[in-house]
């Protein structure tokens, strides 16, 4: 225990468990302060990539506006994807060092494709090949849809490592193994490597957790207090132990945060965490204790009552409660494309403000 003493909860985490976490951002300051507190991946998507151009406005902004003086035909929608590569590519090279010596298992950042495309696999095969040819320590997110699974094995065939994103339930993370597993397999009896890949599949607990309690609010329904915040966890649980007794190469990645359960309950698991880094702070300044609770199983009254009273939460915790073509109907997927598009929607509009309006953008 002497390498832990004096480090943060997070890094004790990293250096007592096979628990890995990943900077929630593609902030720059942000994840060279996440890296030195045991940090091995980042993330980004249009909301993040929004959220980092209002903090580092200053920094750029001049780059904005060189790229639309110097591409005069280009459309707003072309600027606000090179000014989101830009800045994942950037990111990226602070983990490289990680990706390098870990023969690429781990030292990756994540970037996503245009969430418009969920349900056309082909477009978003061809934008994740693309994506591809950036920078090497990638992940490749796309949405868990039925095109998104689609487009899963495809991209695994072709030896892009996948995140799979948009992703909230049991049969999401089944879907996105087994699709991996596919495209792996038909890689390999083509005598290809497949040894560097390292796929991932997201399950954003906390937004499982948020869908529930809007159908409570809805319909008036009346549960005990505190159970809502446990059915991310449980189907989180699930998944995981499904991956490990089935041996599958895809790694689990939890992600949006919502209290320390979606962070002290899976330490331990060989698996990765998403962590914005607002929690960051909050789960290293906690008293919360740092051990082994990936096996402890989620109240089985808790569970029963979530039955019982969300038909969701049965679709979200049954392996079989949702097939893939069921996927783009589930609440927490509508929702969650809806934010995506949104904020990519909001980061256009960036763009477009300042290319009408700032006189060095039209190289006056």
């Amino acid at each position: 225990m002497g390498e832990t003493k004096g480090k943060s909860p997070l890094h004790t985490m990293t250096l007592m468990s096979p628990t890995e976490f990943w900077n929630d951002s593609c902030s720059a300051s942000e994840l060279s302060g996440a890296i030195e507190n045991g940090a091995t991946g980042g993330t980004s998507n249009p909301t993040i990539v929004g959220q980092v151009l209002k903090k580092e406005f200053d920094t750029w902004k001049p780059r904005i506006v060189d790229l639309i003086a110097k591409n005069p035909t280009a459309t707003e929608d072309i600027i606000a994807w090179r000014i989101m590569e830009e800045i994942t590519v950037h990111a990226a090279k602070l983990l490289k060092p990680i990706y390098d010596k870990n023969n690429g298992c781990n030292g990756r950042l994540s970037i996503q494709t245009n969430a418009k495309f969920y349900r056309d696999a082909k477009a978003i095969v061809e934008q994740a090949l693309y994506f591809n040819t950036l920078y090497p320590n990638n992940n490749i997110k796309l949405p868990v849809t039925k095109a998104g699974v689609e487009a899963v094995e495809e991209l695994s065939y072709q030896g892009v490592s996948v995140n799979g994103t948009v992703s909230f339930t049991v049969p999401q993370a089944i879907a996105v193994a087994e699709a991996v597993e596919r495209g792996m397999e038909r890689r390999k009896k083509e005598g290809k490597d497949v040894s560097t890949m390292s796929p991932v599949c997201t399950i954003m607990v906390g937004r499982l957790d948020d869908w529930l309690k809007v159908i409570m609010n809805k319909k008036g329904i009346i549960t005990e207090p505190g159970y809502l915040e446990w059915a991310g966890v449980a189907a989180a649980k699930k998944a995981y132990q499904l991956y490990k007794e089935r041996g599958y190469r895809t790694r689990l990645l939890n992600a949006a945060y919502r209290n320390h359960y979606h962070w002290s309950e899976f330490i331990g698991g060989d698996m990765s965490m998403t962590i914005p880094f607002e929690w960051q702070k909050k789960f290293n300044a906690s008293d919360v204790e740092v051990k082994n609770r990936i096996n402890d199983p989620v109240d089985p009254a808790i569970i029963a009552e979530l039955e019982k009273k969300f038909p969701d939460f049965r679709w979200a915790y049954d392996e079989k409660g949702m097939k893939p073509e069921e996927f783009d109907n589930f609440g927490a997927t509508r929702r969650t494309l809806l934010a995506f598009i949104g904020s990519y929607t909001e980061l256009v509009g960036v763009v477009r403000s300042i290319m009408i309006t700032d006189p060095d953008a039209k190289g006056e």
